[in-house]
């Protein structure tokens, strides 16, 4: 007889479905076939793209034939350190008061999990993170792996493609007292709406009136306008009215290290005590998770901003990326509005950042997936970066017919 297996009873886990989309793209024989689910930039003839400055970088680190040693359990330090100066800015008082607990991370998904992994350990236990409706597909995931309760608070008006920034204040004000309240600095994923200055203002009153703590994803710095101070303003402006904040930072779109998963998790505190001990339990958390992170990315990273011409080189090839995605987003809105499409699309060009939100039912999506082999997210959510000019007509020529189909409709 074969010995009882200890793994009969594991069950068969559902697949992603980001990376689901990818597979069945992969798969898919169809020749005018289109991957837009994938958060990734890609080039005007839809190929992963490897910044010049990167490469560059690269070469000028091997010629240096540096070491393989461990890096300390919270990371490279000249990384961390202008990870942070890049968030805060150079003039940050946060920094001059050294009260900001910061460690290289596993990527932004590792920053957002060491921070909810750090809630688990030191906040009360029924502390909420609130996030926004919808988010980040990974958001509800990471929080509930590591077992920290979630809420949401209204932010997207389907009925406008708006900010719904009167639901977003009012479930905040409802939220209990000192509620965790997870932000999208820039560039909103999936949406691609953000605040205005304005509405920044009135959401960071909101959160302070009621002791609410700001926990900001940020994922495209400098990839969302192509200015690296414009996208950190809201962050900037919270922690200069003296808030302190959680900061889970992504360098997978803004350096193209969709593989290198290089990220950074910072905690600004109010003093710089308070900081110090933040940071020794962090290290904590990391050396019984993985130990301390890899080099290479946080060596290239750090020598470009420190660098100043290979850091101008960085700000001239983000500007150009940007550039792309809102002349994509801009022609998309063209060709659609130019098929007389049914609805009002003015929404595509309001939005900012790799993603649109098209504003169409599942219905239509598993049609545009179905019929015309466009894979994208089931909430309607594209990625602007697998556009080009190329395959522009085709997707707003699919979009027409969708939107105009009875058999789509809800």
């Amino acid at each position: 007889l074969a010995p009882m297996s200890h793994f009969t009873n594991v069950p068969l886990a559902p697949p992603d479905a980001i990376f689901n989309l990818t597979t069945s793209y992969n798969k898919d024989t169809f020749s005018k076939k289109l991957n837009l689910g994938v958060g990734a930039y890609r080039t005007e003839e839809s190929q992963p793209y490897v910044l010049r400055v990167v490469s560059k970088t690269e070469q000028i680190l091997l010629s240096k034939n540096e070491h393989k040693e461990y890096l300390p359990i919270d990371g490279y330090k000249p990384f961390i350190d202008a990870a942070s100066t890049l968030v805060f800015g150079p003039d940050s008082t946060a920094i001059e008061q050294k009260r900001i607990a910061a460690v290289q991370t596993i990527g932004g998904t590792g920053a957002v999990r060491l921070v909810a992994e750090f809630i688990k350990r030191h906040f009360p236990k029924d502390t909420t993170v609130y996030i926004p409706n919808p988010t980040w597909g990974n958001h509800k995931k990471v929080l509930s792996h590591a077992g920290i309760p979630h809420g949401e608070y209204r932010y997207y008006n389907s009925l406008t493609n708006r900010l719904d920034i009167a639901g977003l204040l009012e479930d905040i004000r409802k939220a209990p007292r000192g509620s965790i309240i997870l932000l999208h600095a820039c560039a909103h994923n999936p949406t691609g709406v953000d605040p205005t200055p304005e509405q920044w203002e009135i959401i960071k009153d909101c959160l302070t009136e009621r002791d609410h703590l700001p926990f900001f994803d940020f994922a495209y710095q400098g990839f969302a306008s192509g200015n690296m101070e414009h996208d950190a303003a809201a962050i900037r402006m919270f922690v200069a009215s003296g808030q302190e904040c959680f900061v889970a930072q992504s360098f997978s779109k803004n350096l193209g290290f969709y593989s290198e998963r290089l990220g950074c998790m910072m905690t600004v505190t109010a003093t710089a005590e308070q900081a110090t001990n933040v940071s020794s339990q962090l290290k904590q958390i990391i050396r019984g998770m993985y130990s301390n992170p890899p080099s290479h990315g946080a060596r290239v990273a750090a020598t470009i901003m420190t660098t100043p011409t290979l850091f101008t080189e960085w700000e001239q090839e983000l500007r150009l990326m940007s550039s792309r995605l809102s002349d994509m987003r801009q022609k998309l809105y063209e060709a659609i509005v130019a098929n007389n499409t049914p609805g009002d699309w003015s929404h595509i060009q309001s939005q900012i950042g790799m993603f649109t939100f098209l504003g169409l039912n599942k219905n239509q999506v598993q049609r545009l997936i179905e019929h015309y082999h466009i894979y994208l997210t089931s909430n309607g959510r594209v990625s602007v970066a697998g556009l080009s000019t190329v395959t522009i007509p085709y997707l707003a020529n699919a979009i027409k017919e969708v939107v105009s189909s009875t058999d789509s409709k809800l």
